[in-house]
């Protein structure tokens, strides 16, 4: 293994380098997109069961208790169920963009090496033709020996380059499709609760509304 490694000459360090980087990041992603981690079912369960606004010290509670992207959405929207509608959409919103970020957290550094790692074996490859054609020009056709160096490098760096770019882009594409499902779910969720805080938030003011109108008659 170590032999083949040193055929390929120098593009095979950053080709390794970026398999290391790889398997870093999918192991990562694989311990922190578990549905259970992102899709709490504790919360799940406390949103379904607020029914009215002294049911969600309950929900923030469960919040605190359990740390995550989709905990510290429903905490900002509850947090802020004073506001008016639109304004709470918007900051919920925000709030749920800058989450999204940790949930594609790795992403784009798996798509990255999976683009570039078969382009960096081509590289290997035309340095490797290169050193043929030198040898050629050098000692003639007759050189196998010689040549078969050159042709290592070719061989090696583009087949090194496959096989971490194959796997890699793969994964990126099971990551991030995890990613936009969780996305997704979470949204059903958020609007869930966005419409029962304005729901109680309009009860609030038609009441205090009649309480006006009582005090003026």
């Amino acid at each position: 293994m170590l032999d083949i490694f040193m055929k390929g000459g120098w593009v095979m360090y950053p080709l390794v380098f970026s398999s290391i980087l790889a398997l870093a990041v999918a192991l990562e992603r694989i311990w922190y997109l578990r549905k259970r981690k992102i899709l709490i079912p504790e919360i799940i369960s406390v949103l379904d069961q607020i029914k009215s606004p002294g049911d969600l010290h309950l929900a923030k509670s469960i919040c605190d208790k359990f740390k995550g992207p989709f905990s510290r959405i429903v905490q900002t929207g509850i947090n802020n169920n004073d506001l008016p509608a639109d304004e709470l959409r918007i900051l919920v919103e925000d709030e749920g963009r800058q989450e999204v970020r940790i949930l594609q957290r790795g992403l784009i550094t798996l798509e990255t090496i999976a683009a570039v790692a078969p382009l960096m074996g081509l590289l290997g490859t035309v340095l490797g033709m290169i050193k043929v054609f030198n040898v050629i020009e050098t000692l003639g056709v007759g050189q196998a020996k010689a040549l078969s160096g050159g042709i290592s490098e070719a061989l090696i760096t583009t087949a090194t380059g496959l096989i971490i770019g194959i796997p890699v882009y793969i994964a990126y594409n099971y990551f991030n499709n995890r990613a936009e499902a969780f996305i997704l779910d979470m949204e059903k969720y958020l609007i869930l609760l966005l419409n029962k805080l304005i729901r109680f938030r309009r009860k609030e003011d038609e009441k205090e509304i009649e309480n006006i109108n009582l005090r003026v008659k």
